[in-house]
C-alpha cells in the first residue's frame, strides 16, 4: 500500500487550479497503475478539518473532531497494490506524483500482530 502522508494544512496553501492540477496528476498516475494491472484500490482522503477521532480507552468513550492541532501530517489518500515485491512497490513509489509534495509510505498488508 502505498499511503500519502501530507503535511497538514499543505492542500489549503493551494490555489484552486493547483489543487485541481494536483490531483488530476494522482488521477493519471492511478490510471496507469489500473493499465499495468497493479491497482486493486485507490482513494483520496478529505482533509482532516472534517474528520473525527474515536479511542475508547479505559471504558470511555471519547470523541475529538478535527481538525487535531497536534497533528503534523495526514493521511491524504492511497493506493492499494498488487506487488510481487517490496522492491517493485517502492519502485512504483518513486513514480508517484505525490512524492513532490509529501512523503510516500510504502506499507505491506499484513495482520496487526506481526512485527
Amino acid at each position: 500500500m502505498l499511503l500519502i502522508v501530507e503535511p497538514a494544512g499543505q492542500r489549503a496553501t493551494r490555489t484552486e487550479a493547483e489543487g485541481r492540477e494536483a490531483y488530476a496528476s494522482m488521477q493519471r498516475f492511478g490510471e496507469s497503475l489500473k493499465s499495468r494491472g497493479k491497482l486493486l484500490a485507490a482513494e483520496s482522503l478529505a482533509s482532516q478539518s472534517t474528520a473525527v477521532r474515536v479511542h475508547t480507552g479505559g471504558g470511555k468513550a471519547q470523541v475529538l473532531d478535527g481538525p487535531f492541532a497536534e497533528a503534523k501530517e495526514m493521511i491524504g489518500g492511497f493506493f492499494l497494490l498488487d506487488c510481487a515485491s517490496m522492491e517493485e512497490a517502492v519502485a512504483i513509489a518513486h513514480e508517484c506524483p505525490a512524492a513532490e509534495w509529501a512523503t510516500v509510505e510504502v506499507r505491506a498488508i499484513g495482520p496487526c500482530h506481526d512485527r
